[in-house]
């Protein structure tokens, strides 16, 4: 019961974010998607947050070590990415992988993450990218909580790595 509790909380946390996220700049809640709009409002109304459940939060939370599972700068994703085996992860849309992506990496959007979950290697260092880190950061928390403990994200994003002057890749 515990566990379903934990659960139900994040997947409120991950719903709220995904509406907070569609409903930035937007004039007001209601120019968010209703989907997203209406998962929260389900989530919201069978996820009863317990002292049990903000216990399993806190004690996830707690458990991240400094750093959150992080690449901070650029010079760090290209010594991780001397490693051939290393996945490096788009998790951008497919239209803003086309427009250029760090080489090699491999596009995953965050809303089909969990319908690959076949491309995330369990024995392989990976790590997850997007625009700015917001994307990247929601999909590093999702596969930590499905049990990837190999699964980095890079804050500088596509935005760091382009400003740093390294190759984009097109296709």
């Amino acid at each position: 019961m515990m566990f379903k509790n934990f659960f139900s909380t994040i997947l409120l946390g991950l719903a709220l974010s995904i509406g907070l996220f569609f409903g930035v700049g937007q004039p007001s809640i209601a120019a968010a998607p209703s989907s997203a709009f209406m998962v929260g409002v389900k989530l919201a109304a069978v996820a009863k947050v317990s002292p049990k459940g903000e216990l399993e939060v806190d004690r996830f939370l707690t458990s991240m070590p400094s750093g959150y599972y992080t690449i901070a700068n650029v010079e760090g994703l290209k010594k991780l990415l001397e490693d051939p085996q290393t996945v490096l992860v788009d998790v951008r849309e497919p239209s803003e992988y086309r427009s250029g992506h760090i080489p090699n990496a491999i596009n995953i959007p965050l809303r089909t993450l969990t319908h690959n979950l076949d491309k995330i290697v369990g024995d392989r260092p990976v790590v997850l990218y997007c625009s700015s880190g917001y994307r990247s950061a929601m999909g590093v928390m999702t596969l930590h909580l499905l049990g990837y403990e190999n699964v980095q994200g890079f804050p500088p994003s596509f935005a760091g790595w382009q400003a740093a002057g390294e190759a984009i890749a097109s296709k």
